[in-house]
């Protein structure tokens, strides 16, 4: 009976309990090595010096249920087999008062599930592989004993089936990471001493080679695939099962006729720690810890044996005879193998079979093995189950060295090292800039403080030159006082002693000949001195002479000024006069409408007639004078200087101007002009640059003028106009100001060339923001620019040009425009409805519209609706949209 395809397990056996002998208590499997510092460093010690850690070969017993056949065929027999589980005994019957008993790590009943058998037997194993020892799982058995059952079992069926395959890959996958770690898998069969590749079936011969040193086994050309997932094992082990050689004989539907060995290597990188003792500067002794980078490689090898077979009870012959023979001796050598190595003989013929060569690092070697022999209960094979567990008892006495397999990661260190090259280099290069820079600061301070100190020491300098001169002129006067002082009161003594003493008359002589040297050098002193005010009388006749002209040339020019002043000034009162002219006109004009539609109300109809005609022709007088006189105005002043007073200090003259250039910009005809004589670029400085709404108020309105013109659209949006409008209408509060904004940006949404700027430049949300005031001239403007902007964007989708929900709807005005589709005022009510019509054109916007609530206005408007067109788009477009359609099926409603 084949259990390859999960033959599930019969309920059936008890378990005697006795005591356990002491010699024969086996320690428990190690758990997983936590990754702690400390064991960081044993390891990397062990995996240094060449040092293991022993482990013992784990050996677990799994009994399978008796099948239909044993049922039927042993019914009046007892099984050969009693179990102990909490014991971990068996007891394998001699005769029906005899018996052999046997200890085992493990003992699994008939009842077992599949996910304990994986925890007991192969979870250690997995674990150790992650820790980056070797590890290996094996099942050993009669033939259709359930080996293929326990390890290679998909669960495709049931997933409680799962084998030890799937199991170990599942917890390998959630412990590595994609990105540092890798999963490779190789699928190999061991048939008739031929190592094949079930994963490529052309790859029928395989070598193994061994390494001389280390004595590793490697398969050279075997198919190696990178596992990421889990999915993509199992379609691994689907292809390699398909491939894999079985038949069908007396013991077993599918048994298998090769030896199956699955090889999962993984490899993982790690940050190891090392404990360094250092010192420095003759210091004490310190403990440092210095990371390095290991590449972990690992093995997992899980082998299905094929079943041991006796021929008499497997019949078996021809072909199948020479596969039993093979699968035998293959058996018998890894028999000899454990038994060599059970008793330490110094020779363990690993050699005789390829079987034991790939199995060479599993029994005495570095790896962790847990090997589970599965085993029958039906007593007439009693022989093969005796067979089973005595070789599981000697499994039981391998002592195996575990030890991780590390490398030093180079190429991981070179590429952290360059990274923190490469920081180093980044950070070296600013603090370079920053001393550079810091340099830079001190030099240009320090030279500031030198300029300022031979500043300050030059002033000082020249105030002390300046002090010296000073005091030297006035010493030299004091001198010059003295010694005149002193010759005179001299020369009175000389002239006392002379008329007194004879004998001094030659002292009087020589001081007579100083005097007259003296009184010589005095004269031509003065008529030096006359010399030089005589010259400066004239350079001073002759600057007065200049300063005259001068004098005469400014006052001509302070005249002209003055004079330039008052005509400038004239003209602005002109302006300001010809501007309430107009406005006084245009009033007389509205009060002799008012007083012509009362006369009318109370006069009878011939008079009404008469009336009437008399009126029109003073309204046309009227409009047809107040033409004439701004075109007046225009022709007289001129557009330049009308302009220029824009930009007067005057808030007057500037509000008046620019209610001329609203005025102007009212004519199709003059906008040319006017754009082009730079009108348009004033207004659009007005709204930036002043705060008054006055100035506002006109100056939107002539923009809304000039925003009747395609051409000035685009010029307006070219100079950021809307941007300036919506900055207008937010600040703005009077109804008059926000309803010449909405005006001139309903204008701009008429435009299909500039609908997408408009959109991004905020044109849409400006008028919602309007919408604030209430008032219904400035909600008639919003509702005709949300209008004329649906039915551009209607135009532009159907044209392809534009694809996606509603720019209305994306900016939140689908609830205003529902919430007025019905409002009392006409030019409101109008134009949201066609807005309406305009927007459910198009199958995308129709499920935001009917969660909005406008599927029952469009139904309203395709009935109630004044104007016929309107109220047939209505009709058309609930009829064509099939969101529309089907909703009001599902209504039940009619249109």
């Amino acid at each position: 009976m084949a259990y390859r395809n999960g033959v599930a397990l019969a309920q059936r056996g008890t378990a005697v309990k006795f005591d356990r002998p002491n010699h024969l208590r086996t320690p428990s499997l190690k758990p997983r090595l936590p990754h702690s510092p400390g064991s960081a460093l044993r390891r990397s010690a062990a995996a240094t010096t060449g040092d293991g850690v022993p482990g013992r070969v784990r050996v677990a017993v799994r009994l399978r249920p008796r099948n239909t056949e044993e049922r039927m065929a042993d019914a009046d027999f007892a099984d050969c087999v009693e179990l102990q589980p909490e014991l971990k005994r068996l007891k394998l019957r001699r005769n029906n008062w005899d018996s052999d008993t046997y200890e085992f790590d493990e003992v699994l009943t008939e009842f077992a599930s599949q996910k304990r058998v994986y925890e007991v037997v192969a979870k250690p194993v997995v674990e150790s592989v992650l820790d980056g020892y070797n590890g290996t799982v094996m099942a050993y058995g009669q033939t259709g004993t359930g080996k293929t059952f326990t390890l290679g079992q998909l669960g495709e069926e049931d997933i409680s089936d799962r084998g030890i395959m799937v199991r170990s890959m599942e917890d390998i996958l959630a412990n590595t990471s994609t990105e540092t770690d890798s999963v490779t898998v190789s699928y190999l069969q061991l048939y008739m001493e031929t190592l094949q590749d079930l994963l490529n079936p052309a790859n029928d011969n395989i070598p193994i080679v061994e390494d001389p040193k280390t004595g590793d086994v490697s398969l050279l050309g075997a198919t190696l695939v990178e596992i990421k997932d889990q999915q993509s094992f199992l379609e691994l082990l689907r292809v390699g099962e398909a491939h894999r050689i079985a038949a069908n004989t007396k013991l077993n539907a599918e048994s298998s006729r090769s030896h199956a060995i699955l090889m999962v290597h993984v490899k993982r990188s790690v940050v190891d720690s090392e404990d360094v003792v250092s010192t420095e500067n003759n210091d004490a002794s310190r403990l440092t810890k210095l990371s390095k980078p290991v590449i972990r490689k690992s093995k997992l090898v899980v082998v299905d044996l094929a079943g041991s077979e006796r021929i008499h009870k497997s019949g078996s012959e021809g072909h199948m005879l020479e596969e039993a023979k093979s699968i035998n001796l293959s058996l018998s050598a890894l028999g000899k193998c454990i038994n060599a190595l059970a008793e330490n003989n110094a020779h363990v013929p690993f050699r005789d079979s390829k079987l034991t060569r790939l199995l060479r690092d599993s029994f005495g070697g570095t790896a962790r093995t847990s090997l589970i022999v599965t085993i029958g209960p039906s007593p007439r094979h009693r022989g093969e189950t005796s067979s089973t567990v005595l070789f599981g008892q000697r499994a039981m006495k391998v002592e195996n060295m575990l030890k991780i397999k590390e490398e030093f990661d180079y190429k991981s260190l070179s590429r952290r090292l360059e990274v923190q090259l490469d920081n180093l280099i980044a950070e070296n290069e600013r603090q370079q800039k920053a001393f550079e820079d810091e340099i830079e600061r001190i030099n240009l301070e320090a030279q500031c403080r030198i300029s300022e100190v031979e500043r300050k020491f030059a002033d000082a300098l020249e105030k002390e030159r300046l002090k010296c001169q000073m005091e030297y002129m006035e010493s030299v006067k004091q001198l010059e006082q003295k010694l005149v002082s002193n010759e005179e009161r001299h020369g009175n003594n000389c002239f006392v002693d002379g008329c007194r003493e004879g004998p001094r008359q030659s002292s009087v002589d020589e001081v007579v000949e100083i005097k007259m040297l003296f009184e010589n050098e005095c004269n031509r002193r003065k008529a030096v001195e006359a010399e030089v005010e005589h010259l400066k009388y004239l350079m001073g006749k002759h600057t007065q002479r200049e300063a005259g002209g001068d004098a005469e040339v400014i006052k001509v020019h302070s005249v002209l000024g003055d004079e330039t002043n008052q005509k400038k000034k004239l003209e602005e009162e002109i302006i300001i006069l010809r501007s309430q002219l107009l406005q006084l006109n245009f009033e007389a004009e509205q009060m002799r409408r008012c007083l012509g539609s009362e006369s009318s109300v109370n006069a009878s109809s011939a008079m009404d007639s008469s009336m009437s005609h008399v009126r029109h022709s003073q309204l046309k007088e009227t409009g047809n004078g107040q033409k004439a006189s701004v075109a007046a105005l225009f022709e007289q002043v001129g557009l330049q200087k009308i302009l220029s007073f824009l930009e007067s200090d005057d808030p007057n003259v500037r509000i008046h101007a620019v209610k001329v250039v609203a005025n102007l910009a009212a004519e199709e005809v003059n906008q040319k002009s006017i754009v082009e004589a730079g009108a348009l670029t004033s207004l659009l400085m007005l709204l930036r640059r002043y705060e008054d709404e006055t100035v506002h108020r006109v100056a939107a309105g002539a923009i809304a003028n000039l925003a009747m013109n395609e051409a000035n659209q685009e010029l307006i949006m070219a100079e950021g106009g809307i941007t300036l409008l919506s900055m207008t209408a937010s600040d703005a509060e009077e109804p008059q100001t926000l309803r010449m904004v909405a005006g001139a940006i309903a204008n701009l949404c008429g435009n299909d060339k500039i609908l997408m700027k408009l959109r991004s430049q905020g044109g849409i949300k400006a008028l919602l923001g309007i919408v604030r005031c209430g008032h219904p001239d400035v909600l008639s403007q919003v509702a005709r620019g949300i209008a004329n902007f649906a039915k551009c964007e209607s135009r532009a989708s159907s044209q392809g040009m534009k694809s996606g929900r509603s720019f209305l709807i994306e900016d939140g005005a689908l609830p205003w425009i529902v919430q007025n589709a019905n409002n009392e005022a006409v030019p409101i009510r109008r134009h949201t409805e066609l807005a309406l019509c305009h927007m459910a054109q198009h199958e995308v916007n129709a499920k935001d519209m009917i969660s909005g609530g406008a599927l029952w206005e469009l139904v309203r408007i395709s009935r109630d609706c004044t104007r016929e067109d309107i109220r047939n788009l209505a009709r058309r477009t609930l009829n064509t949209i099939l969101p529309f359609k089907s909703e009001l099926r599902r209504l039940r409603i009619d249109c």
